[in-house]
Order: structure tokens, then C-alpha cells, then sequence
């Protein structure tokens, strides 16, 4: 009897990942003793990386998520919930 097949959602794929590295990056500010909120909103607003701290290669990995499709997450994560 085979397995039935398994479907997955490239989109869920997405937000598992950004999920995940702005949890990351929320906690490296948090741990560096900043406002990860501000932070992060200030770098959404300006795009600017110095926003975020280096520890723990947060900068690197906020970097890794593009900035329009961050937003797109974010507010159909709030209008959903």
C-alpha cells in the first residue's frame, strides 16, 4: 500500500522561514538589550541594516528576506489571527 501523496504550499514554506528568522533576529535584539520592536519596524521602514544588531548574524539573516514580501507576511498574519 503506497503512502498517500503529500501536498505542501510553497507560500507556508515561506512564512515557516521568515518566521523563523525574524523570531532569530528578535531575540539577538532582545539579548543585545534593544527595543526589538523599534528596531525591526526601523528597519522595515528604511530599509536601513543598521537597525539590527550583528550578533548572532541577526543582519545577515534579516537581509536574506525581501523587505516588501516581509510586509506582505506581516499584515496577513495580523489580518488572519
Amino acid at each position: 500500500m503506497q503512502d498517500p501523496t503529500r501536498s505542501f504550499s510553497i507560500h507556508e514554506d515561506q512564512e515557516a522561514e521568515v518566521r523563523s528568522i525574524l523570531t532569530a533576529v528578535y531575540d539577538a535584539l532582545k539579548q543585545k538589550g534593544y527595543n526589538p520592536i523599534n528596531q525591526i519596524v526601523g528597519y522595515i521602514l528604511s530599509e536601513d541594516p543598521t537597525y539590527i544588531t550583528t550578533y548572532n548574524n541577526a543582519r545577515s539573516l534579516i537581509r536574506r528576506i525581501d523587505r516588501d514580501e516581509l510586509l506582505q507576511i506581516l499584515v496577513r498574519s495580523y489580518l488572519n489571527d
